[in-house]
């Protein structure tokens, strides 16, 4: 690094160290700053260079300042940044033509990230029951230790009450069952009732896939007494698990779909993936986005779609999550004092700690990997879709020297 560069950092350090004028909802590392990246590196105001396994939490799909994503960002902004939507957007056309050929989806709503693609999604639930005739089934029934954003809506549809609490009323339309528990989904439904809202991995509250049996179930349910099933793939869609979306593992097809996070490949985006039935009562009116759908996001989610619907991209998705899965159950098996199991799908990966997980996550940062927490006292492992068999392999060996040294 230049003497040039290396003022540059300092300087950046010293304007970013004003945190009082923030809101103090987040607690970053106070001595850690990053001012630039590269793939699945990034690198620091003094110098170090860091991998990153947790991807802004499933967000830069590609990593960091991939040259496909800068083109089509900055070929836009020389163009169009912001028409509202009282005007066509092509980009966005174009965008949910793409998605709605390669999913189930038959019409899309954008939004600016996953909160707002799930508050869509309530509103397309509930609308579709009033336009049938049925206004009077407005409920939605969501899962135990499932995380769906923060605003109002998107918490009580949470059901978390580390998340609800101080912020009441709590209800808002939702009711809640186990995690799993099929039994008790059966008996908590009502006339009332308009649909049912579950992750297709959960993430927050542990890296929890569904598994066959339960998604066959929801999908059955659901046809069975008219309701719509909404999937929330915000965290592990957009090739996440080694398909597209994440459900297409299991063979069943939602309602409604959120999505957000790796579409735009760190560009702020969300979107709400809806079937005809669905979309066509959500007409001139029913909702709308000042931001949704802007030409820059647009042509970024673009960028990203040419990128996972590359031949092989899905494939090395799959082959990555194996070795680093693989590695894992290794570890555990070795060190059962510091890791117990490992769970999830593709390069959405948790693994159960037997020791405090932030405990674990700061050794790991210390040695230059960064990776993220999730419930039941996982860490969490988020590396880009294209990450390398090199970081791969130096991915491991970070976390295998952390975990013989705390089994020691």
């Amino acid at each position: 690094m230049t003497q040039a560069a290396k003022q540059t950092y300092s300087n950046a350090r010293k304007e970013f160290n004003h945190r009082d004028a923030l809101w103090p909802n987040y607690s970053p590392p106070q001595d850690l700053i990053f001012t630039h990246g590269c793939g699945t590196e990034l690198y620091t105001d003094s110098g170090e260079t860091y991998l990153d396994f947790l991807s802004g939490i499933a967000v830069t799909a590609f990593g960091h300042a991939h040259p496909h994503l800068i083109k089509a960002l900055s070929k836009q902004s020389e163009k169009i940044w912001h028409l509202s939507n009282v005007f066509r957007i092509p980009e966005a056309e174009k965008l949910a033509q793409r998605l709605a050929e390669n999913t189930f989806a038959d019409r899309i709503f954008f939004a600016n990230s996953g909160t707002e693609a799930i508050e869509a999604s309530i509103k397309a639930v509930r609308g579709y029951q009033a336009a049938i005739g049925k206004p009077e089934r407005h409920r939605l029934i969501g899962f135990s230790d499932s995380f769906h954003g923060r605003t109002i809506a998107a918490v009580a549809a949470s059901g978390n009450p580390g998340y609800v609490q101080n912020f009441a009323p709590t209800d808002h339309g939702f009711d809640h069952v186990p995690w799993g528990d099929m039994g008790a989904l059966d008996g908590a439904i009502t006339d009332h009732t308009a649909g049912i809202i579950i992750e297709t991995v959960q993430g927050e509250g542990g890296i929890r896939p569904l598994t066959p049996v339960i998604l066959k179930h929801l999908r059955e349910l659901c046809d069975a007494r008219g309701l719509l099933l909404v999937l929330d793939e915000v965290q592990c869609g957009v090739g996440r698990t080694g398909k597209l979306f994440a459900h297409e593992n299991f063979g069943i097809e939602p309602d409604v779909l959120a999505s957000a996070k790796g579409l735009g490949g760190g560009f702020p985006i969300g979107a709400c993936l809806v079937s005809e039935k669905v979309g066509q009562h959500m007409v001139v009116g029913t909702h709308g986005s000042t931001f949704g759908g802007n030409p820059l996001a647009a042509a970024v989610g673009n960028a990203v779609l040419d990128l996972v619907l590359e031949p092989g991209l899905l494939e090395l998705v799959q082959k990555q999550g194996e070795t680093l899965r693989k590695g894992m159950e290794k570890m555990a098996a070795n060190y059962p004092s510091v890791l117990s199991k490992v769970t999830g799908m593709g390069l959405m990966i948790g693994v159960k700690c037997e020791v405090p997980n932030v405990e674990l996550m700061k050794e790991l940062r210390d040695n230059k990997l960064l990776v993220g927490r999730s419930g039941d006292n996982m860490i969490r492992l988020l590396p880009p879709l294209n990450v390398s068999d090199k970081h791969v392999e130096l991915a491991l060996a970070i976390i295998a020297k952390a975990v013989a040294g705390r089994a020691s």
